[in-house]
């Protein structure tokens, strides 16, 4: 075999970690449908970590958690489990993104590290209503800081504005290694640019008449996309606004996909079928 196509057959195979999980672990209508009956409510984080391999914390997008929670969510999850956080809305909803310095600087260094190699990407959430602004979102970029005690930190981009779908906002976030996410909804623009060395996707089209909120086929469909973005390439059928000959890193990459809103209720075990399939 040609020393080409050996090399090329190797980069195939290769590929990077895949993480699934939910929103958050406090929801009271998945007492006796994902959580037992009789669980202690103390005991749902340790539980659905045993079933899941990632969580987004959506908390910390309402309020300052405290060191303390942090160091509490650390230990009662496995070692190789891992925590996204939802960047606080005083930062991702301020009209100035470029005035966040002093919030930024609360929210990394109020405790987060307490998670130690638990902590996953930082979420930034953009409301409908913001607009792209270049200069406002350059400012922004350079202030999300690379490390905290250490641990580097990952950040991705949440858009939800028609007209982030462009070519500068592209290069921003690639110049910064920021992960544009890739939202699976009916009301939000949806691409899936690689611009960082990690993929960031949120499914929201869970349905209650499906008992894994998405059709067997659908997830099918989502285990073989996570396979290809952990490859570092780009699945065919998700859209994008650069050349689709331009495949992406070509060097393996981490994949956190997580079940949020839809049909609540139906995404623990949304993730679950997920997972079974990325086993399989």
């Amino acid at each position: 075999m040609p020393a080409q196509n050996r090399s090329e057959e190797k980069n195939s195979a290769r590929i990077g970690p895949i993480r699934v999980g939910i929103g958050g672990w406090t929801f009271e209508p998945w007492r006796g449908t994902f959580y037992p009956e009789k669980l202690p409510k103390a005991r749902e984080l340790e539980y659905a970590a045993s079933k899941l391999t990632a969580i987004e914390i959506n908390g910390t997008f309402y309020r300052g958690q405290s060191a303390k929670s942090f160091a509490k969510w650390h230990d009662e999850t496995p070692d190789d489990f891992i925590f996204a956080l939802k960047g606080h809305r005083a930062i991702a909803m301020k009209k100035k993104l470029a005035e966040t310095g002093d919030s930024l600087d609360w929210f990394i260094n109020g405790g987060i590290a307490e998670l130690k190699q638990k902590l996953g990407p930082i979420l930034w959430q953009f409301a409908p209503s913001r607009s792209f602004d270049g200069e406002d979102i350059s400012a922004f970029l350079k202030l999300l800081p690379q490390e905290v005690d250490g641990l580097p930190l990952r950040h991705a981009l949440e858009v939800r504005h028609e007209s982030f779908l462009c070519e500068e906002f592209l290069d921003l976030a690639r110049r910064h290694n920021a992960a544009i996410v890739y939202a699976d909804s009916d009301d939000y623009p949806g691409l899936a640019e690689p611009t960082a060395d990690f993929a960031y996707l949120r499914l929201m089209r869970t349905r209650e008449e499906e008992k894994t909120g998405y059709s067997p086929s659908d997830l099918e469909s989502w285990a073989e996309r996570a396979r290809v973005l952990a490859r570092g390439s780009v699945p065919d059928d998700l859209p994008r606004l650069t050349d689709k000959a331009s495949t992406g890193t070509a060097d393996p990459r981490s994949v956190f996909v997580f079940f949020i809103a839809g049909e609540k209720v139906r995404n623990p075990h949304a993730a679950m079928d997920l997972m079974a399939r990325l086993e399989a």
